[in-house]
């Protein structure tokens, strides 16, 4: 197996690793804000907001793992040879 062919592996093994993190975590945290608004509604705003806030910050994580999914893809030092290649030149 060459380089290229270990990263594009990698990259993908770790954006899947990393969607499946993030939907676990969104899945536990929109529960447990469901049910604590189910336990006290007047509380709905606050739980709301909070809860915003906890899924724009493990959506990050999945956006992070994107970010270095795409670098190992297309950051190498071989990136320049690979793309003569596929253009033909």
């Amino acid at each position: 197996m060459d380089f290229f062919t270990a990263c594009v592996w990698a990259a993908g093994i770790a954006i899947g690793v990393a969607a499946f993190g993030c939907g676990i975590g969104q899945g536990m945290g929109l529960s447990g804000a469901v049910q604590g608004i189910a336990r006290n509604p007047e509380s709905s705003g606050k739980v709301t907001v909070t809860l915003l806030i906890g899924l724009a910050m493990i959506e990050s994580l999945a956006i992070y793992a994107l970010v270095v999914a795409l670098i190992l893809i297309y950051a190498h030092p071989q990136a320049a040879d690979f793309a003569k290649l596929a253009i033909g030149q």
